[in-house]
């Protein structure tokens, strides 16, 4: 696999950081729990867009949290390689510090390395991503994401045209209706920096998505349905994978 120099010492000291602040903090932890889930999903859709292609794929999480707030862990997904940049998984290691506000507010910092493996990929399109979030209980939650490298393509995906930050901005939430049923919703705006310096110019772009749907949750496993939008027009000028715009997916969860 291809690798920048550039993109590797920047996913190097980005991650160097967050370790620092584990190891930092971790003298203080009294206590681990460990957990995790795992899903079925009959479309994995992300930011607005379908990474499978309405195809099924198989998601794993693991991850452990301190009575101090810190927590760390593993995220992962199969894809499908017929879509640039034609990686048959996803794999996302996060690390971040949760902060109680009070006994139904916290707030969230967490950083996140982005890693596609597999399939028959030419170069890197790893990138990373810094989050800050508030959230009340399990109701709502507001998040601010900064990508500092993240590759931009043509028109329909065709081509790279470089790596430019990004920014994105979600809210998502959950209102209880009887027992074990949930309305769930959610919106976002991702925006995508450019360049309008000649001769390279890629202006500024950004697009909307969201989600309506329905939840049952018993015991430890859920089940999720949900309707979803996506501001196609824009959309499909920055990523190769289709939009999911007009488009249900269900997904089963077990929590462990």
């Amino acid at each position: 696999m291809i690798r920048s120099q550039r993109a590797f010492s920047s996913r190097a000291g980005f991650l160097c950081t967050w370790v620092a602040l584990g190891l930092a903090v971790a003298p203080l932890a009294r206590a681990l729990s460990f957990g995790g889930d795992a899903a079925l999903t009959s479309d994995y859709i992300y930011r607005g867009y379908s990474q499978t292609n309405n195809q099924g794929a198989f998601q794993l999480d693991l991850h452990a949290s301190a009575q101090t707030g810190t927590f760390v862990g593993v995220w992962a997904s199969t894809l499908n390689d017929s879509y640039r940049p034609w990686a048959s998984y996803d794999v996302e290691e996060y690390i971040g510090q949760r902060f109680d506000l009070s006994s139904a507010w916290n707030t969230s910092i967490t950083a996140t390395n982005y890693q596609y493996l597999g399939g028959h990929q030419g170069y890197s399109s790893d990138y990373q991503q810094l989050t800050a979030s508030v959230s009340y209980l399990d109701r709502w939650t507001f998040a601010l994401s900064a990508i500092p490298n993240m590759l931009r393509y043509g028109l329909y995906g065709e081509y790279r045209l470089g790596r430019y930050p990004a920014y994105d901005a979600e809210t998502s939430g959950q209102w209880l209706i009887a027992n074990g049923f949930f309305v769930t919703a959610g919106a976002g705006y991702y925006l995508f920096t450019g360049t309008d310096s000649m001769p390279v110019r890629h202006p500024s772009i950004g697009y909307a998505y969201g989600n309506l749907g329905l939840a049952y949750e018993w015991r430890s496993l859920r089940l999720d349905a949900g309707y979803f939008l996506t501001q196609k027009a824009d959309a499909r000028r920055l990523f190769p994978y289709p939009t999911a715009n007009d488009h249900f997916a269900g997904t089963l969860s077990w929590r462990f």
